[in-house]
């Protein structure tokens, strides 16, 4: 079981870490109060079937420097259970801190003093859990988008696993286009086996269908180009951010052609490492 305490300066960019640990199938918890972590560590430690990887944020909002000193001697003490946990600190300069403040208009939750002294105050605060972080994140310069590519090259819970979920969608164009679509291929141009009496019952997901589909050897040319293309896009839309992708692959009916290319396409996404849903919309119709 991964469970990480992620903490650091208001504004420095915890709630977007906590967005990008979500992606990455972590189960997240915002604002625990400092004196709840190691009741729940240990729940977390019986019940790894529900709670494999955590990930949860802690900062000024649940506690001050006695508390954090008080957490770090309680979780200690359950390391030589097989308990084992790390900390992520993200931090940034108070001039950039003091600019997100002004754009975003929130209010500092110590501030009854000044931004400026607000923050000098929750620094020292945070003094002890910085000390104790094995992870430490300056989001001065960094994007939001840079901020994910350092938190998933850090934090992915697999090395073949991408920080994207992409859904392959088959369809039939009679029924109208998945409104969700990202990307669409239209593969109406293959053989058909709708025609064919002994294959016009059956789906793509059976082996004669698919050898009738790929028997011109047009659909394996297709899925070599389609391939190329995915493979020059999926980083690119990784880079912006995007953490959900959907391809969807059409014919006439959604029976037959589609059904067949989007296993291949499913198959191939799999063996790349990427977490993939297959969806067959409407080989059942008709």
């Amino acid at each position: 079981m991964k469970f990480l305490i992620i903490s650091g300066m208001s504004g420095a960019g915890k709630s977007r870490a906590m967005a990008v640990f979500e992606d990455l199938g972590f189960y997240c918890v915002d604002n625990m109060p400092v004196s709840l972590i190691p009741k729940f560590a240990e729940l977390c430690m019986v019940t790894t079937d529900k709670y494999e990887n955590v990930a949860i944020v802690t900062d000024v909002r649940g506690g001050g420097d006695k508390d954090f000193n008080e957490l770090f001697s309680a979780l200690d003490s359950i390391v030589n259970t097989g308990f084992d946990y790390s900390v992520l600190f993200l931090d940034a300069s108070t001039d950039v801190l003091i600019n997100r403040y002004k754009e975003t208009r929130r209010k500092h939750p110590l501030d009854s003093m000044g931004i400026k002294e607000a923050l000098d105050k929750e620094r020292t605060i945070l003094e002890t859990v910085r000390d104790r972080a094995d992870y430490i994140i300056d989001t001065t310069i960094l994007t939001p988008s840079k901020l994910r590519e350092h938190l998933i090259n850090i934090f992915s819970v697999s090395g073949t696993v991408r920080a994207i979920v992409i859904n392959v969608i088959s369809f039939g164009f009679k029924y109208g286009i998945p409104i969700e679509s990202d990307l669409l291929f239209d593969v109406r141009f293959l053989p058909n086996p709708f025609y064919d009496v002994n294959l016009k019952s059956k789906t793509g997901m059976e082996k004669d269908v698919r050898d009738y589909v790929f028997k011109s050897g047009k659909a394996e040319e297709f899925l070599r180009k389609l391939y190329n293309m995915i493979d020059f896009l999926i980083p690119q839309y990784i880079g912006e951010g995007k953490t959900s992708l959907v391809i969807s692959i059409g014919c006439t009916g959604g029976k037959h052609r589609s059904v067949a290319i989007a296993e291949e396409v499913a198959t191939y996404l799999k063996h790349q490492g990427y977490h993939t849903i297959l969806n067959h919309r409407d080989y059942l119709r008709g």
